[in-house]
């Protein structure tokens, strides 16, 4: 459970940053290389490889390298492990709510 929650930590901290979620926007709709990922961003190439490296560390984002270019994927993995996170809370709180509105009910 802990090494659990320490990815969770990683990927919402990673996810934390609007130009890394425009990057993870943008890979899943396929691979991109750094420079793809750097156009629609008001940052230096540099800047974007660092974000990669945070985007990476999360388990979020895989890349390789061929030559000089640097090609990004997505990890499936880590996004749902996020998404089943925020699932589990989700449930919790509609089942907080349901009991909610049948104590209200019953008091009409």
């Amino acid at each position: 459970m802990l090494d659990q929650t320490a990815d969770l930590d990683r990927i919402f901290q990673a996810l934390a940053d609007p130009g890394r979620r425009v990057m993870v926007e943008r890979l899943s709709r396929g691979p991109a290389s750094v420079s793809e990922l750097a156009r629609p961003l008001d940052m230096s190439l540099a800047a974007v490889l660092q974000h990669v490296q945070v985007l990476e560390a999360s388990g979020l984002v895989r890349s390789q390298k061929a030559g000089r270019t640097r090609t990004c994927s997505i990890n499936p993995a880590a996004l749902d492990l996020a998404e089943q996170w925020i699932a589990g809370r989700r449930a919790l709180w509609e089942r907080r709510l349901d009991r909610l509105g049948e104590v209200l009910e019953g008091e009409h």
